[in-house]
């Protein structure tokens, strides 16, 4: 199909270039009998551990629990729910061995539907909750903890990481690896506090977080994009930047004058009506502020955008087959340039968050790597953004849980709960997600000709 431009000739309809279209394979003979051994062996593998796994969460966790120890969650958001649910009380000993029994359960499950990718996912994540209640109800044992707090925690820690994840599936999408998500993050809390502070206005702040994040990710567009630099090493070298550019400015001029350049405030929560007084989860995500409110509306949109629209398709194009798609007339060149900028202010929200949305100061190195935690949800979510977002609420879960169990003095150390987030990442990054396949031009410069 073609169509007419407005001055003459005739251009290839879009529709044409369809970015990533795997043909189907069907091994025959002996690429079959390899290919049904790698699963079933896969298979076999992760059952075994998830088994291994409910054994020591048994004898952990079942068996190292005390008997008569109730464990108790408080299910009221403090001083936001309007309607008060009362705690939930479960006997520590026999729900933690009940769930190490699922754990097992679930292994089996692994190994006996090896060939169904719906029975894989449910199994794996039927594991991964059976094994959370199992640790949970033994670290709670004769305590409380707020399990609404933690939900609220959860969401405050995933904002960020949503943000950042969504700006790296754009950028991977169209073919540029932001590994600067951390620097984006970093420039943007710096700017909407600088902002903020001097005019007075949390929207200035935050309109100021978004255009730095679009200047670092500019700056990242123009040496991956036009010099040909490898965008791993380049990403890393612009977040060492901004770290000491952020670091400079914060001891000379904020941390001189805090009251003048560090106190920009935080932007109040705004309540809506009849879904925030949902039990539980109702004021977690229905009573907080704008910036996790245009997070909602940017996962919907980048979501739709990628894999409904026009732009969405062209930057699928560059990012899987850009010689095809320079073939048709997509400027591949300009698509990266726009998205990775676009990507950029987005993290750069994410980066506001942090300061104008959150504890209302900047302070040195405040992100503490969560732009690779970001980038690491994105890979996670195989590049889809539904699935970063997932990827993110997971992190920022560990990363609420650990900072919920630390009052509670458990017997773990407090510098292993310090590290669960970061042991997360890697273990869901290396192991469970198993190969995964990113665009097929990411990282891969595109010269014309």
């Amino acid at each position: 199909m073609t169509e007419r431009n407005p001055e003459g000739g005739t251009q290839v309809a879009d529709t044409v270039i369809a970015p990533h279209v795997e043909a189907p394979v069907n091994p025959t003979g002996e690429a079959a009998d390899a290919v049904r051994a790698a699963a079933r062996k896969k298979a076999l593998i992760t059952g075994i551990g998830f088994i291994l796994v409910g054994l020591y969460a048994l004898w952990a966790f079942g068996f190292g629990t005390s008997g008569g120890e109730d464990a108790v969650f408080g299910m009221t958001v403090p001083n936001r729910d309007t309607t008060h649910v009362g705690d939930l009380s479960l006997p520590a000993r026999g729900v933690a061995i009940a769930m190490s029994v699922v754990c097992m359960i679930a292994g089996g499950l692994r190994i006996a539907f090896d060939r169904s990718r719906l029975a894989t996912r449910l199994s794996i994540a039927l594991f991964l909750i059976a094994f959370v209640i199992a640790f949970l109800v033994w670290a709670v044992a004769g305590k409380q903890m707020s399990f609404a707090g933690a939900l609220q925690n959860t969401l405050l820690a995933a904002v960020p990481l949503v943000l950042g994840a969504l700006a790296g599936v754009i950028g991977e999408r169209s073919g540029v690896v932001n590994i600067a998500i951390d620097g984006q993050f970093l420039f943007g809390a710096f700017a909407a506090a600088l902002t903020g502070s001097v005019t007075g206005s949390l929207w200035a702040g935050l309109a100021a977080g978004a255009v730095a994040g679009a200047l670092i990710g500019a700056l990242l567009a123009v040496f991956a994009v036009r010099y040909l630099v490898e965008q791993v090493v380049l990403g890393v070298v612009i977040n060492l930047l901004v770290t000491g550019i952020t670091g400079f400015l914060y001891t000379q001029l904020l941390q001189k004058d805090p009251e003048q350049y560090n106190n920009p405030g935080v932007f109040d929560n705004i309540r809506i009506p009849g879904f925030a007084d949902i039990p539980v989860i109702g004021p977690v995500l229905f009573d907080v502020n704008v910036i996790v409110y245009l997070m909602y509306a940017l996962i919907v949109i980048v979501h739709l955008g990628l894999f409904h629209t026009r732009w969405g398709l062209r930057a699928r194009a560059v990012g899987e087959h850009p010689t095809a798609a320079d073939t048709v007339g997509i400027k591949v060149n300009a698509t990266r340039y726009r998205n990775v900028i676009m990507a950029g202010a987005i993290a750069g929200v994410g980066g506001a968050f942090l300061t104008i949305g959150t504890v209302g100061t900047f302070s040195k190195d405040m992100t503490s790597g969560a732009g690779y935690i970001a980038l690491a949800a994105v890979i996670f979510g195989r590049w889809r953004p539904l699935g970063a977002v997932a990827a993110a609420l997971l992190f920022g879960f560990t990363s609420a849980l650990a900072t919920s169990l630390q009052p509670l003095n458990t017997s773990i150390p407090s510098q292993f709960l310090q590290m669960m987030p970061y042991v997360v990442t890697i273990f869901a990054v290396a192991g469970l997600v198993g190969k995964v396949r990113a665009p097929a031009a990411a990282n891969k410069p595109y010269t014309k000709g």
